[in-house]
């Protein structure tokens, strides 16, 4: 899916030519014939539609499927994008309408008869303020490409070019595509897969710069408002040079970080990374660290995800699934960097990453969920479960992110340990750099990433492995004093009773939203959905139902009146204590050489 492009600044044009040949010459081992280009449109952007016309010239055949995604890369979810086509229309190159017929959700068969041109145009509607789904109104257009262009089937190698047409009042257009010289807002990509990982960000965006090794970096931001960006722009180049140390090259000629405002998530890309947020958090300076961590870990994920993959993430079937257990690597792994980058860059200190691996600790240890889901399972079931996580789910589910940084620390630190601090997970990470994307060109299996790993430890790794796989209970001691660390794994009850249920305000009635497993609410019969109504005979909302049980003690009883379907019913039940590990990590008063060493080494003071 990707080429290598580690080049000197004066070699540039010519290896890129080269590359740029390669990718464009075969198809599945044939020759691409004629040419693909689109031109996206956006002239009326408060109805939310982009035009969309589709021109391929040379491409002969009867029949022609044309396909539009179903899912986008780095984004575990069928989004079902053709849900949002709208006037679908086929033409030859002298504007005649071609018949066609839909035989899939994704796929419009059109009778091409052989025609040298074939026109597409349709609408596609774009309305979510999310990273993974289009946009557009009158203050900017987002466009995320699996969403907006279709593709011809069994085509997807086959170079293309794209020219927008920004609304009248928009004066740029913003994406990791490399730039058509001498044609405004035109842009080529090698083939689909490179297309569709290429978002796109139309508007008035401020645009900010900095260089790392001579390769630009630019910041696009939309509605930025008002903060440092002097500072601003100092820490994200010390984080992406302290990321690109790891590795020791840069592989990509430029890259792009698109802030589209408010929404949700990040998500990553060869070259560039499209970023929700919120403009005042950057002036908040614990918000400020938080966005920090966020793009480091959308940073990191161009060498984690986009260059070292499991073989199941590329090439892509964008029809279906593509199921890996091993998001607890691309996703679990890329939460552990994110915050030793910043350590190594200085804009985190060593006791602000020690409080947040406590904390991601705490999160999946203290969620019902693990005791019934493990890493593994958790990447593998992430279609169906997680981007869906409330209700029965948020009892028997957990994030690969959260335990999935729990087993990078304990890989690191048994490498650290068994190679007396001569190695680290530093070295897996570039072992599957080189040897898999760079020349193999391809992705890593399950096995081949725990060989990498017990071959720089040199010893094996069956008990961190079987942490991954199942829900054995973790010896954290252990691992963290390979580090010169302690742990906190003591159970504590907390101060209040337990009751057990949470609740969510559905136009104003007290809905139960999750009731949490074993618990004194579902052991009394409580259900999901359940309207709660009074408590000892008061009527209550969220706020007054806090504080009768911040009151109440484990033990006490308490009579909930409940509508459930229409019906009322009171259930009697008695409240119960509820205990968590705080999981706060520390170091060793009194670390062995090696321990102190370790530390040292892993964390900045």
């Amino acid at each position: 899916m990707t080429r290598p492009m580690e080049m000197k600044n004066r070699s540039r044009a010519v290896v890129f030519f080269i590359a740029l040949l390669a990718a464009t010459s075969f198809a599945f081992g044939q020759k691409p014939e004629g040419t693909m280009a689109f031109t996206i449109s956006m002239e009326q952007p408060n109805t939310h539609y982009y035009h969309v016309v589709f021109r391929c010239e040379g491409i002969k055949s009867e029949t022609l499927n044309y396909k539009m995604p179903a899912w986008t890369p780095g984004y575990y979810q069928i989004m079902d994008y053709a849900r949002n086509v709208l006037n679908f229309r086929a033409e030859d190159g002298s504007g005649k309408s071609l018949a066609w017929e839909k035989t899939a959700k994704n796929t419009w068969r059109i009778k091409s008869g052989n025609a040298a041109a074939v026109v597409v145009s349709y609408d596609a509607y774009a309305f979510a303020p999310s990273v993974a789904d289009s946009y557009l109104d009158d203050s900017r257009g987002f466009i995320s490409p699996t969403g907006v262009f279709m593709h011809v089937a069994g085509r997807l190698a086959h170079p293309a070019t794209v020219v927008v047409k920004p609304y009248e009042s928009w004066t740029r257009v913003s994406t990791g595509l490399d730039p058509v010289e001498g044609r405004p807002n035109t842009f080529l990509a090698p083939d689909f897969d490179i297309l569709y990982d290429c978002p796109i960000l139309i508007g008035n965006q401020e645009i900010l710069k900095f260089e790392v090794q001579g390769i630009p970096h630019v910041f696009a931001i939309h509605n930025p408002g008002t903060f440092d960006r002097e500072k601003f722009m100092a820490d994200h180049k010390r984080m992406v040079e302290a990321a690109v140390a790891i590795f020791g090259e840069i592989p990509y000629r430029h890259y792009t970080f698109l802030m589209i405002g408010p929404g949700g998530g990040g998500l990553e890309h060869l070259n560039s990374t499209a970023l929700t947020f919120n403009a005042a958090s950057l002036n908040d300076p614990a918000g400020y660290k938080r966005w920090l961590s966020f793009v480091s870990h959308e940073y990191f994920h161009h060498f984690n995800v986009k260059r070292i993959r499991p073989i199941a993430l590329g090439p892509f079937d964008y029809d279906k699934e593509n199921y890996t257990n091993m998001l607890w690597v691309s996703e679990g792994i890329s939460v552990y960097y994110e915050d030793l980058i910043l350590n190594r860059a200085g804009l985190l200190t060593r006791d602000e990453v020690l409080e947040r691996f406590g904390s991601i600790i705490a999160r999946y240890e203290n969620a019902p969920g693990h005791r019934f889901q493990s890493a593994t399972e958790s990447s593998f079931d992430t279609w169906m479960k997680f981007f869906s996580r409330g209700g029965n789910l948020a009892n028997t589910t957990i994030s690969y992110y959260d335990k999935g940084a729990g087993l990078g620390m304990l890989l690191d630190f048994k490498i650290r340990n068994e190679t007396k601090n001569r190695k680290s997970l530093d070295d897996v990470m570039r072992t599957l750099y080189q040897r898999f994307y760079k020349e193999k060109k391809r992705g890593f299996t399950d096995v081949e990433f725990r060989q990498v790993c017990e071959s720089t430890a040199g010893c094996p790794f069956a008990e961190i492995f079987e942490y991954a796989a199942t829900v054995k209970d973790i010896d954290y001691p252990k691992y963290f004093a390979y580090a010169g660390l302690e742990i906190d794994v003591n159970p504590r009850e907390l101060p209040a009773a337990f009751f057990g249920a949470a609740t969510q305000d559905q136009g104003g009635n007290l809905m139960i939203s999750n009731i949490e497993w074993d618990s004194p609410a579902g052991r009394a019969g409580l259900s999901l959905q359940d309207e709660i109504i009074a408590l000892d005979g008061t009527r209550v909302s969220s706020r007054t139902m806090g504080e009768i049980f911040n009151s109440k003690k484990a033990g006490d009883k308490v009579r909930v009146l409940v509508s459930r379907r229409g019906a009322l019913r009171e259930v009697e039940v008695t409240l119960g204590k509820k205990t968590e590990r705080s999981f706060r990590i520390s170091p060793l008063s009194n670390p062995t050489p090696l321990q102190a060493e370790i530390l040292k080494d892993w964390l900045k003071d």
